[in-house]
């Protein structure tokens, strides 16, 4: 049986433990595509995990990501740590974190809320629960559960 092995990273950024089958998902949230890509990546999808039976994982060279990017991230896949590489080293490592109060990063499901009607109203969403991330809307009450299909 032939194994494939993806060789270490310089610099960039390493999100493991997501959750199986959603790293596509946060490629387009980092705002990786097929056009834009300007350092190698690297997508593991559907890998042996010790803490969960299966997880994917990206490498990202020579790209750190922003706090927004991150909560995004936390979003669909609440378990997720994200490794920094530096000089092929981890300097710095976390596991992503919901916030109590999400703001500006995902859309109501309700076409009547105020925050899809063109109005200057940012969405703001309560966290009701972290594992699945469940969000409700503070101007409509309507609960937002697949938040996957919802984030700007």
């Amino acid at each position: 049986m032939k194994e494939f092995k993806v060789t270490p990273i310089r610099n960039g950024t390493v999100i493991d433990h997501i959750e199986c089958g959603m790293a596509l998902k946060v490629l387009r949230i980092i705002g990786v595509s097929g056009t834009n890509v300007q350092s190698p990546i690297s997508v593991l999808m559907h890998v042996p995990s010790k803490k969960t039976e299966f997880k994917d994982v990206l490498k990202v060279e020579d790209r750190e990501l922003d706090p927004r990017e991150v909560d995004k991230i936390a979003l669909i896949s609440p378990r997720a740590t994200i490794n920094i590489i530096r000089d092929f080293n981890v300097a710095e490592k976390y596991t992503v974190k919901l916030p109590e109060v999400v703001r500006g990063i995902v859309r109501c499901g309700n076409p009547n809320c105020i925050t899809n009607l063109k109005e200057p109203v940012e969405p703001e969403f309560v966290v009701e629960a972290r594992n699945p991330p469940t969000l409700r809307c503070i101007y409509c009450d309507r609960i937002l559960e697949d938040t996957a299909e919802h984030i700007i």
